[in-house]
C-alpha cells in the first residue's frame, strides 16, 4: 500500500472507530436519587430532606428534615450504624440511591484512628444501614502530622465508577496519595494514579470529551484528565488553569468541584494544610471556571453559572 494510501486508510479508520467518543452528552452524569428508606420514615420527605456529615454535635452521617416555620427545630434521623465510620466528610449518591461516604477527623483523631482513614463506607438505599464498602490501600509510612485519608469523592454514572482521592501518608516532604477508580458493582479498583495528593473531584463533558477535574494538595493548579467508556484513566493528567492570586488567600487548595448544566465548572476551595482545623470552619471560597470552545481553554469568570447539577 502507497504511503498517501495508508495514511487516507489510517484517517477513515480513526474517524470511523472514534466516531461515538466525539461529543458526550453532560446529562449522562445526572442520575443521584434519594435513598428509598427514607420514605419509610415517619416525617421524612425524599425531595426536601437532605443528608449532612457537619452537625458538630453529631457525629457521622445525619438526614436533616427542614421546619418550614423560621426559627423551628428541623428534623433529624439518624441510623444506630451511621456513627461506625466516626466523623465524616464527602457524601456521594448512586442511581440506586446508596450513599457513599469517608472519615475526616474533627478537632482530634480519637473517633477516627489512622487505620480507617482509607476506608470508604456506604449506606444501603434500601434498608438505610452503614458497612464498609472498601479500604483503599495503605500507604508504606504514614504521618502523624496528616490526619487525612480520604478527601475528595465522586460518583460517574455513565459507567458506575466511583472516584475516590486520599492523601494519607504525606508529609511536608513527600506525596503518598492517589486517586482511584472503583467499579461499585464488582467493588475493585480498576485504575489508579498514585505518588500524588489528590483533593476534590469534578467531573465535565463541556469540551466534547468525559473529563475528571481534580485538585493538587500542594498547588492551588487544577488538573484535568480524559475518561474512557469504562471510567479509566487514558491519558497522564494536565492543568485545566489554576487558582493563583485569586480570592481572598491567593493560593486556595479545592475542596469541591461542581458542574452546572452547561458544564462549566464551579470550584469551592479554601485554605489547606494537612492540619486538624476541620474543613467546616474554614473559609470557603467560590471560583466559577467557564469552557470557551473556540479556544478550547478555561477561563475564570465573575459571574454566576447555572444551577449546578452535581
Amino acid at each position: 500500500m502507497k504511503l498517501n494510501q495508508r495514511y487516507l486508510f489510517l484517517l477513515f479508520a480513526l474517524s470511523f472507530f472514534s466516531c461515538e467518543e466525539r461529543k458526550v452528552p453532560f446529562q449522562l452524569n445526572n442520575c443521584k436519587t434519594m435513598p428509598p428508606f427514607i420514605r419509610k420514615l415517619s416525617g421524612f420527605n425524599p425531595h426536601s430532606s437532605y443528608f449532612s456529615t457537619s452537625d458538630i454535635r453529631k457525629m457521622g452521617l445525619v438526614l436533616i428534615e427542614p421546619d418550614s416555620k423560621q426559627g423551628s427545630v428541623p428534623h433529624m434521623y439518624q441510623h444506630t450504624s451511621w456513627k461506625k465510620g466516626g466523623w465524616l466528610a464527602p457524601i456521594v449518591l448512586d442511581e440506586a440511591g446508596n450513599i457513599y461516604s469517608a472519615p475526616a477527623p474533627f478537632i482530634n483523631p480519637l473517633d477516627n484512628p489512622i487505620k480507617d482513614q482509607n476506608t470508604i463506607y456506604w449506606v444501603n438505599g434500601q434498608s438505610g444501614e452503614m458497612n464498609t464498602f472498601l479500604r483503599l490501600p495503605m500507604p508504606d509510612t504514614v504521618s502523624t502530622n496528616n490526619a487525612y485519608g480520604i478527601i475528595g469523592m465522586l460518583y460517574l454514572c455513565e459507567t458506575g465508577t466511583l472516584y475516590v482521592s486520599t492523601v494519607l501518608g504525606s508529609d511536608r516532604h513527600v506525596q503518598r496519595g492517589g486517586l482511584y477508580a472503583i467499579d461499585i458493582k464488582n467493588k475493585k479498583i480498576i485504575d489508579k494514579i498514585t505518588g500524588w495528593d489528590i483533593m476534590g473531584l469534578g467531573i465535565s463533558y463541556a469540551s466534547g470529551k468525559r473529563q475528571l477535574f481534580f485538585g493538587d494538595g500542594r498547588s492551588s493548579n487544577i488538573y484535568s484528565v480524559n475518561l474512557n467508556k469504562s471510567g479509566n484513566i487514558i491519558d497522564p493528567p494536565v492543568i485545566a488553569f489554576s487558582l493563583d492570586d485569586l480570592g481572598p488567600r491567593g493560593d486556595d487548595k479545592v475542596r469541591r468541584i461542581m458542574t452546572d448544566d452547561n458544564g462549566n465548572l464551579e470550584i469551592h476551595a479554601i485554605e489547606f494544610n494537612y492540619n486538624l482545623i476541620a474543613p467546616r470552619e474554614k473559609q470557603e471560597a467560590t471560583y466559577f471556571f467557564i469552557y470557551d470552545v473556540n479556544s478550547n481553554k478555561w477561563s475564570y469568570s465573575t459571574a454566576t453559572p447555572s444551577h449546578t447539577s452535581y
